[in-house]
């Protein structure tokens, strides 16, 4: 059921169970996946792109998937302590951590029987994350340690003119803009992914070439909340979710800037208007914290994607990033 080069019309089948998180849709294999062999999962994530990347590809890009689409590859855990381990991947590529991805892998594990309600540990590329299935059916990931790499950073970008936000990790780079803040509706969704990638592309010129995130902000539509986001994910497709990455190096902007104090919770909506709930601990490593997203994933399919290897677009249709 493994699909390599060399023998990828021998996959036919591949069973896989999806979800949405606050909108924002996550595919789970739970097996099936190419052998990836053994050794540190940062090390199986350089495996599975340089030498299995047609595989993610036909699970998630079209026809299967769409550019939307997170997928998570179940495979075992490096680290003794971790109950699972898993692969994110999207259109473009291999992704360090994917929060709510691991909000709707939990949802899986739950649904297929393999977790109960409290704390597990998950090995990812960038370290292992500790989720919380909790009684209410949401779902809290303490993420990987986050941090803001670069404050106050101002780029110029054609047609927006001067841009200034800061540089952060939350499990991926991140360029959270904090000056201009546009309209952020779904009226404006063409605009804002336009002007998110013009963005990125200045901030990769100008010296952060790791930065494959980009996230405005401006005013909740929801007076119970504190801010609204819309993230453009690096395959050019925004975050239906307020996305748990993103939320996580908000988080560590705010604990640097003195606005949020550990414990408090932020209530990060996204462009949809769905919630997460997010805070963090103090991290043991000077100004890096830990953030603790919470939110909800609901399961919408069981199914079986199919590969015939008289298909033309057996290993998906790739799109360039």
């Amino acid at each position: 059921m493994t699909m390599t080069t060399a023998t990828a019309t021998a996959l036919k089948r591949l069973p896989v169970i999806d979800s949405h998180t606050a909108g924002e849709p996550t595919r789970v294999v739970l097996e099936g996946g190419p052998d990836l062999g053994s050794g540190p999962l940062s090390e199986r994530a350089k495996r599975f792109r340089q030498e299995h990347d047609h595989f993610r590809s036909a699970v998630v890009n079209e026809p299967r998937g769409s550019d939307v689409l997170v997928a998570a590859l179940m495979v075992p855990p490096h680290d003794p302590d971790c109950a699972f381990g898993v692969i994110f991947f999207n259109n473009v590529g291999i992704l360090g951590m994917c929060g709510h991805g691991t909000i709707g892998l939990m949802a899986t594990l739950a649904h297929v029987g393999k977790i109960q309600p409290g704390p597990c540990r998950i090995d990812t590329p960038v370290g292992p994350v500790t989720a919380e299935l909790l009684a209410d059916g949401r779902v809290s990931v303490r993420n990987v340690p986050s941090w803001r790499k670069d404050a106050g950073v101002t780029v110029q970008v054609p047609g927006l003119g001067p841009v200034t936000g800061d540089v952060a990790w939350g499990g991926n780079w991140f360029f959270l803009v904090t000056s201009p803040t546009p309209a952020l509706d779904l009226s404006h969704v063409e605009t804002l992914t336009s002007q998110a990638w013009a963005v990125r592309q200045a901030v990769n010129a100008a010296g952060w070439p790791e930065v494959d995130h980009v996230e405005f902000f401006g005013p909740p539509g929801d007076a119970g909340n504190h801010s609204r986001n819309f993230v453009l994910c690096p395959g050019k497709a925004y975050d239906r979710s307020p996305c748990g990455n993103g939320t996580s190096a908000k988080v560590a902007c705010l604990a640097a800037d003195g606005k949020l104090a550990a414990g408090a919770v932020w209530r990060q909506e996204s462009i949809l208007g769905t919630v997460f709930e997010a805070g963090y601990e103090t991290g043991a490593d000077g100004g890096r914290i830990d953030p603790v997203i919470t939110g909800r994933a609901w399961i919408t399919a069981e199914s079986t994607l199919i590969f015939d290897p008289t298909d033309p677009f057996l290993n998906g249709i790739r799109t360039a990033d």
